[in-house]
């Protein structure tokens, strides 16, 4: 029986929540290490980045081979046409025979309800797109509003990604293991996917399904992976509730604040923040690879 997930009295305080919760569970750190060239026949071997901001050009690392390639959000700077064919000429070189892709808070051209309030605001208020927008965080472009304008405009933006899957609020079965995608965060700095924190965050996560294997989101759960440089944590409260209470993956893999980059557990779940970019947007970060257990019912051999 599902065990009912509610909404966290400090959730709008993500630190004082983490605080409190902290008492009662721990937080262990997992030392990254080179995996093993050769794997068992019943692995499946699963590499994943984040937050690639339209730098893939830029990367001094190699990416691992696998079976498995996962991109937790935020490939582009804003979701301009250009950048997604960009990103998606980009993921064809690599080697992997499945490629999953999840949005972030950078990919404004994806959010559909985003684009057309944002069209809409714009139309009402006769205002530039970017008014209700913080671009604090946005070194990367050249011109801030003009491309987010662009970005906004841009239709159909999805069929331009033809050398992966994209998956949103969607359960993909790959080679026997159970993957759940989905995009959204609590408001972070008025962009794309954004939620209120508390029951608005809580309804999506209640779209996930038990028995996932491994969980991308593009957020952070709090606690983990979360922690801003200026000491305050960016994670939801109530997805943390949902993965340690109902969902248990084996992993959940997210991106959104680069400076949490690096794998936690709470002693059953390895949490896995693979952001590319550092704090300062350069692409420094390597990929972060695993190895997941066939189940027993998948013949890896036969897939």
């Amino acid at each position: 029986m599902d065990i009912p997930i509610t909404v966290h009295p400090l959730t709008h305080d993500p630190t004082a929540a983490w605080k409190e919760i902290s008492r009662t569970q721990r937080v262990i750190k997992v030392h990254m290490s080179q995996p093993q060239t050769e794997k068992g026949p019943n692995k499946v071997r699963v590499v994943c980045m984040s937050d690639t901001h339209s730098l893939t050009s830029y990367l001094r690392f190699d990416i691992p081979t696998g079976d498995i390639f996962i991109h937790a959000g935020d490939f582009t700077k804003c979701g301009k046409r250009e950048e997604v064919i960009e990103f998606n000429n980009w993921i064809s070189t690599l080697p992997h025979k499945h490629k999953l892709v999840i949005a972030g808070n950078h990919e404004l051209s994806f959010d559909t309800n985003f684009t057309e309030s944002s069209r809409n605001e714009c139309a009402n208020s006769r205002t530039k797109h970017t008014g209700h927008l913080s671009l604090e965080n946005m070194p990367l472009l050249g011109n801030p509003q003009e491309d987010i304008e662009i970005a906004l405009k841009t239709k159909n933006i999805r069929e331009v990604l033809t050398n992966c899957t994209y998956i949103e609020d969607q359960l993909v079965n790959v080679m026997g293991i159970r993957i759940y995608g989905t995009p959204w965060q609590p408001e972070f700095c008025k962009w794309a996917f954004n939620l209120q924190r508390g029951e608005a965050c809580l309804n999506k996560w209640n779209l996930i399904p038990n028995d996932v294997d491994i969980l991308v989101t593009h957020t952070p759960p709090v606690g983990h992976g979360d922690l801003c440089c200026s000491g305050i944590r960016a994670g939801c409260v109530e997805l943390l509730t949902t993965v340690q209470k109902r969902v248990k993956p084996k992993y959940h893999v997210f991106g959104h604040i680069h400076e949490g980059y690096g794998i936690t557990s709470d002693g059953n779940i390895i949490y896995v923040n693979a952001s590319t970019c550092d704090i300062n947007y350069k692409p420094q970060n390597p990929p972060i690879v695993f190895d997941v257990s066939l189940p027993r019912t998948a013949l890896k051999d036969k897939l």
